[in-house]
């Protein structure tokens, strides 16, 4: 067994199957001197690749999520691992028929062969399931199960044979030290292990459960929580293994899952598992895991709680009864395996607080491969092919690290594993973690509260209800439950009301970052693409790009001072945006950035009336040739320091303005006193971020802009390139000089009539086709599908954001979308940046 070594260029800390991923991609990249090291024997040190189902469904609403996945079967088929069978998702009522059409859209969108079909289709495939059980079904041909521990073997073999890797089993880390680096940031110096010390200045996290207590060891959080999913096997079962054992084989039909039940029945063999996500959430910390030494079966397998299980094990005696209940059948082996859930649902991946320090945790066997595949992509060339920001570490804000909210998020969201979940659903756990100053004055004007960043942000204010009857026909009304689930017709009111007055509304949750010192123009100008180097008192509107010119975020800088620089970017991707800005800090230490969030509170005021509003309230100069359009300055308004910005996210006159958050609620209330009489109310965020925008044709990240779209093919180029280095600028330069291999394009839906007479509203996701439904496949080898949609109420439309194939981006194309196996004609509006309303922006000024 080889000994630890005393230095190495990077230690991989996990011999799971993303472990043995990452060490099998690193080593593929050029990486020298890996180490990898687990406390368990291998081939299987006693995680949660050793107890796994492994089947993997490979059809996921995330397309971040899909794309790992599918990248992970590419993957686990070369190795020759990977046994397709097919699988269905039953649906027992019509509202799960109902999330089964909404799936085939995803299908159809990440271009996944599936098809809806009913019980007799199931029975045929599956001749021991009753088909009276349940009313239709999910048929998706490529999923499969995998040998996920010879999946590691073999990887972890072909790290070893370039001569680069060293495996350390039976090997428990004990400390990871660090020391203080520039801006206070600690970096990775050493890893402290019972079989001694490795000196390295790159260490990943690929510890599944216990990634939490090893993040302990360095002071950062890795906010994962260990959760019970149960599993029984049941057998030898004869319809599996036949009368005479002729039938061979680990599995020949294919995986059911039983969505409603929260089920799934799953072959080995002559065995049927049957594995529940229908229990309560049974979490643990990960302290309390037992070790090798304890465990009975392994660490991960702890023992089966019955009482939990029983309800479920009836179900799944309903839906095949001869099979589970065949003679000599009996439940051979049962567990309550542990596997890694978080709060958002997303895996845990990137570089962490502390430089040098990578965690890759919270990943299942599905994905396994290709978080393997992006992490060391990203390690090496600071991105990767697949564009993984949902995953990154640095999302997380301080009260989402603390152990106490992923419990309370993950005992909500594990019900949810199969559950029917609306794109726009809430939580309702761990809720009021940042209110604004004018929190009490939403609460009166009875705001519903959408939760960003932990920041209760109004979505809509029922005190508008009255604008309802005013607006009539004009708000755009969705006769469809599930269309209008967390939404309400008082959104569009609120918009035509700041579209012929104006709105007030809360920005607080803006992530708000002051840049200064004498570093502070080069640290934004090699972080931004647009041109920094203004005058003081101008504002910027930016991408920003990784090095393969990718969008890494999209927002606004001001310019405060020679040396002062603030940034201004949503509270969503608020952390990641900051990591992004103090990793071009310069060392010397002499440039800082400061996160000035939690002082500054922001308040918009848009509309026609919202010069007079203002005036009303300052004795600074606000018209149009004394405060101009991208420029900020202080002004008083009513004797409190705000500093205004003149920038518009939705299409109109007005100012951000940044305000003292002691000053902030008072500043509220004027702006809303001083208004009235000229119509203005309080707006939420479902205009700001959604109808005002989409009228516009605004990108935003995260919708229309990820790390697999480009400036270019978002329509967002500008005529001049500045001189000035920045991260990306080489392949920017080059995407000029070819043509986009797709093009964002805005859509309107032309006639909203389903089959029944509904009108149907789409929420995003969708698929575009051909008008009579053929599959669109752009220059990227992807489909187009729906990025943003919502009404525009001035237009009187349901607006869409797509990137079409470029021969298919042309003014007046006749496309369809397909919501809920429906087509629905869409026009093509535009075919670059020039929005539907005011395309020479004449509102603005």
């Amino acid at each position: 067994m080889a000994q630890v070594p005393t230095t190495a260029d990077v230690v991989v800390i996990g011999a799971g199957i993303v472990g043995n991923s990452l060490v099998d991609h690193l080593t593929r990249l050029g990486w020298k001197n890996v180490v990898q090291i687990d406390k368990g024997p291998l081939p299987n040190p006693g995680g949660s690749t050793g107890h796994a189902s492994n089947f993997i469904f490979t059809v996921d609403h995330s397309r971040e999520i899909t794309d790992l996945t599918l990248d992970s079967v590419r993957q686990y088929q070369e190795m020759g691992v990977f046994t397709q069978s097919g699988g269905f998702e039953i649906a027992r009522t019509e509202e799960r028929m109902e999330e089964l059409r909404r799936r085939m859209s995803s299908a159809k969108a990440w271009g996944i062969e599936s098809e809806l079909v009913t019980p007799a289709f199931v029975k045929e495939k599956v001749p021991f399931i009753e088909a009276d059980q349940f009313i239709g079904a999910f048929w998706t041909p490529g999923v499969g199960v995998v040998d996920s521990l010879r999946a590691g073997t073999i990887m972890r073999e072909r790290a070893l044979a370039t001569g680069e890797l060293t495996v350390v089993p039976t090997v428990e880390v004990v400390g990871l030290d660090t020391e203080d680096g520039p801006h206070a940031q600690r970096r990775i110096t050493r890893v402290r292990t019972t079989g001694g010390d490795i000196e390295a200045g790159t260490v990943v996290i690929a510890a599944g459960v216990w990634s939490p207590k090893l993040g302990d060891m360095a002071g950062i959080s890795i906010p994962l929580t260990p959760a019970v999913h149960q599993m029984i096997s049941v057998g030898p079962c004869p319809q599996l293994a036949g009368e005479h054992g002729e039938i061979t084989g680990e599995i020949n039909f294919p995986i059911v899952r039983d969505m409603d039940t929260f089920c799934y029945e799953r072959q080995h063999g002559a065995d049927m598992e049957v594995g529940s996500y229908a229990h309560r959430a049974i979490l643990h910390e990960p302290e309390d895991i037992p070790s090798i030494e304890q465990a009975r079966l392994s660490p991960t397998e702890m023992p089966f709680t019955e009482d939990d299980f029983d309800p479920q094990l009836e179900q799944a005696y309903e839906l095949m009864p001869e099979l589970l209940g065949a003679e000599g059948a009996e439940m051979r082996y049962a567990i309550n395996g542990l596997l890694s859930l978080t709060c958002d649902g997303n895996p845990i991946l990137g570089e962490s607080p502390v430089k040098g320090l990578w965690t890759a945790a919270a990943v299942w066997i599905k994905e396994g491969p290709g978080v393997g595949r992006a992490v060391a992509e990203w390690m090496t060339h600071g991105h990767s092919e697949i564009d993984v920001h949902h995953s990154d570490i640095a999302r997380f804000h301080p009260h989402q690290m603390r152990r106490e909210h992923t419990r309370l998020r993950t005992t909500e969201s594990f019900i949810k594993t199969y559950g029917i979940v609306h794109p726009a659903e809430q939580y309702e756990s761990d809720r009021d973690q940042r209110l604004a100053p004018m929190h009490a004055s939403q609460q009166k004007l009875g705001a519903v509260f959408f939760e960003t960043a932990g920041w209760e942000r109004p979505h809509w204010y029922e005190s508008n209800a009255g604008l309802l009857e005013q607006y009539g026909d004009a708000v755009m009304p969705r006769g469809h439950e599930w269309d209008s689930r967390w939404w309400s017709p008082i959104i569009n009111a609120e918009h035509l009301r700041m579209r012929e007055a104006a709105a007030v509304i809360d920005l607080s949750a803006f992530q708000i970052l002051d840049i200064t010192g004498p570093g502070a123009l080069d640290t934004v100008q090699r972080t931004c693409v647009a041109q920094c180097d203004v005058a003081v008192g101008k504002v910027i509107y930016t991408p920003v790009l990784d090095a393969k010119g990718g969008f890494l975020s999209d927002l606004t800088v001001m310019r405060l001072g020679d040396d002062h620089f603030r940034v201004v970017t949503g509270g969503a991707h608020g952390m990641a945006d900051r990591k992004t800005f103090s990793d071009q800090l310069p060392a010397d230490g002499e440039t800082t950035l400061s996160d000035v969030t939690n002082d500054v509170s922001t308040i918009g005021i848009w509309g026609p009336r919202a010069r007079d509003i203002l005036s009303a309230l300052t004795a600074d100069d606000v018209s149009d040739a004394g405060f101009g359009f991208l420029s900020c300055r202080e002004i008083q308004v009513k004797g409190e320091a705000v500093l205004a910005s003149r920038i518009s996210y939705v299409g109109e006159l007005g100012w951000e303005l940044y305000v003292p958050m002691d000053s902030a609620a008072d500043v509220w209330e004027v702006l809303l006193e001083a208004g009235a009489p000229h119509g203005a109310v309080p707006a939420g965020i479902g205009v700001y971020g959604t109808t005002g925008r989409i009228e516009k044709g605004y990108r935003a990240y995260g919708f229309e802009l990820d790390g697999e779209r480009t400036i270019i093919e978002a329509g967002m180029q500008r005529p001049k390139v500045k001189q000035a280095d920045f991260v990306g600028k080489e392949a920017y330069l080059a995407q000029r000089e070819r043509e986009p291999a797709t093009v964002l394009c805005t859509l309107t839906v032309d006639d909203h009539t389903s089959a029944d007479g509904t009108m149907r509203y789409m929420l995003g996701g969708e698929p575009v086709l051909t008008r009579d439904g053929g599959v669109l496949t752009d220059g990227h080898g992807h489909h187009p599908y729906v990025t943003s949609a919502g009404s525009a109420p001035t237009l009187g439309k349901h607006v869409l954001l797509a990137y079409l194939p470029a021969d298919q981006a042309v003014l007046g194309n006749q496309l369809a979308v397909s919501y809920m196996e429906e087509l629905y004609p869409v026009t093509v509006g535009s075919v670059d940046a020039t929005p539907l309303l005011d395309p020479t922006n004449e509102r603005i000024r």
